[in-house]
């Protein structure tokens, strides 16, 4: 079954009512949900698999303004400004793609330019930034 940890890091499974999972690995996770399951089944097998990972609120991308579909994205490693704006589904028309910008949390609020739209349309992957935990994209409107 597929079961979702809760705000609180809890998870909750038939026979398990609720279980910490905040702060384990899988396995750990694993074992705890075997020796709770032991009280109804006998020498029950537990696998713990991590199918998606969206990590603490202050870590996602979040993206503003006129993407396609404004959103937040789970931080990953390496994670680079052309990653997020595939998940977002581009620009829309009405984006100012090279006035776009990247609120940086981590270092107080600072704020850098991006060219998405020498990125997007051009392919100038010089402009194409490596994206930290926490960062917020902002895309405004064009005035025409």
């Amino acid at each position: 079954m597929s079961v979702p940890v809760r705000p609180d890091g809890k998870i909750s499974t038939p026979l398990v009512d609720e279980l910490v999972a905040q702060g384990k690995n899988s396995t750990e996770v694993a074992r705890e949900i075997e020796q709770l399951l032991g009280k109804f089944v006998r020498d029950p097998v537990v696998t713990v698999i991590v199918t998606a990972f969206v990590g603490p609120y202050s870590e996602q991308i979040r993206v503003v303004g006129e993407a396609a579909r404004p959103q937040f994205l789970p931080y990953k490693q390496k994670m680079t400004l052309l990653d997020v704006m595939i998940a977002v589904g581009g620009l829309t028309d009405f984006a100012d793609g090279n006035a776009a910008s990247i609120l940086r949390t981590a270092e107080g609020g600072k704020q850098y330019s991006v060219k998405l739209r020498d990125l997007i349309k051009r392919g100038d992957i010089s402009t194409n930034v490596e994206m930290k935990p926490g960062d917020i994209l902002v895309i405004p409107q064009s005035w025409f």
